[in-house]
């Protein structure tokens, strides 16, 4: 069995279709799951306040999200009013910290509604989120 010897010049270049392919599909992942996190789940049009603060909890608070429609939130999670009347009766003894979210164009009577539910079964800590007002 006789064998050609190799020369560099029989070796053929890389072909780098495929991995500029599967980099771009990484591309297209990253930029997807880069907006959900950014823009949380639900999607609320935030009122503006001038003073709005960013504050960090030991203890993680439980997010109620309002839509514009009035649709309840319960971290992430769809909820009626009664359905929150019962999971703030389970844990209204452990004082947990409320974050409201509510879009901006909320009928009023939905917050006043959530916060006297909390209010009800004794939860005091509310922080009642905004964006910073020019952003």
């Amino acid at each position: 069995m006789r064998r050609e010897p190799v020369y560099e010049s029989d070796i053929a270049e890389i072909n780098m279709t495929p991995f500029v392919d599967i980099v771009l599909v990484i591309l297209v992942i990253f930029m997807v799951t880069a907006t959900f996190v950014t823009q949380g789940k639900i999607p609320l049009n935030l009122p503006q306040a001038t003073n709005a603060e960013n504050h960090k909890e030991d203890q993680k608070p439980i997010t109620l999200s309002l839509s514009e429609t009035g649709e309840l939130y319960y971290d992430d999670v769809a909820l009626s009013i009664d359905d929150l009347d019962t999971k703030m009766a389970q844990i209204g003894e452990k004082d947990p910290h409320i974050v409201l979210r509510s879009d901006a164009k909320t009928p009023f009577e939905y917050v006043v509604k959530v916060i006297d539910i909390c209010k009800k079964h004794r939860i005091s800590t509310f922080a009642i989120q905004t964006t910073k007002a020019g952003t």
